[in-house]
């Protein structure tokens, strides 16, 4: 049986290298297509491909089997979980990585895509610009169908023309302007509050109008320093809560 292969990763060495490896796993598991091998490779092979130590590797799939995506037994290897769901918590985590983990593994329906004027909270983030392209998504949850949050992402228009509607069904859009467009990302900055469901939102995410939901915001940057996307994501207040993780040094 052919073992299931995890996209590649370029690791950060400020940041724990089991937690990175971690969480690119997690979205490599999360957004695998559906006649991907449940099979994972060894852990040494697994260690050999992230350019870590077996003991580093073994730290971050006991963190996975935490969570219930993979399970693992003597003598037989270690499996993906064929029903694992992604964790509730909104997670605000010092990766790349971490970002396409947190929105990766449900199924996803581009709702449009559409050229708008820069105007109002954009402007601060695209203040050259007079236009960005607009895609709009919802994300349902794999096994109940619910809908659990809809995202906007506002992209600069020459990086728009490379990015393919049949990726951002399978794909978060960080994961598809950084592996598929190319775009080379310096930092993510987040932001998550409070707000009450308009009636956009109350009606996709099927709540009621000025349910509490949480919004989240994700601002990428490239390396010239330039805004290549706005995400602005909102969550069901019922299915999601906040956590950051701060790592003592």
């Amino acid at each position: 049986m052919t073992a299931f292969a995890p996209d590649s990763l370029v690791l950060n060495r400020k940041l724990p290298l089991w937690y990175q490896v971690s969480q690119s796993l997690r979205a490599s598991i999360l957004g695998r297509t559906p006649d991907a091998s449940l099979r994972l490779p060894t852990e040494e092979q697994l260690a050999e491909h992230y350019g870590v130590s077996v003991l580093t590797m073994r730290q971050a799939l006991k963190e996975l089997e935490g969570e219930g995506l993979i399970s693992r037994h003597r003598r037989r290897g270690t499996f993906i979980e064929p029903g694992a769901r992604r964790s509730a918590p909104v997670r605000l985590l010092g990766s790349v990585d971490a970002i396409v983990a947190q929105q990766s593994g449900e199924r996803t329906t581009v709702l449009g895509r559409e050229r708008t004027p820069v105007s109002g909270e954009l402007l601060e983030h695209f203040p050259d610009l007079p236009e960005v392209v607009t895609y709009r998504r919802l994300r349902y949850d794999g096994q109940s169908g619910e809908p659990t949050n809809w995202a906007e992402n506002a992209v600069r228009p020459e990086l728009a023309d490379a990015v393919d509607l049949a990726d951002l069904e399978r794909w978060p859009m960080t994961k598809v302007l950084r592996d598929v467009v190319g775009v080379r990302i310096s930092r993510i900055t987040d932001t998550v509050e409070a707000r009450l469901a308009d009636p956009e939102t109350a009606e996709l995410l099927r709540v009621p109008l000025l349910s509490p939901i949480l919004h989240y915001t994700g601002v990428t940057y490239g390396e010239d320093g330039h805004v290549v996307d706005v995400a602005r994501i909102r969550y069901r207040g019922d299915r999601f809560s906040f956590t950051v993780t701060v790592d003592a040094p």
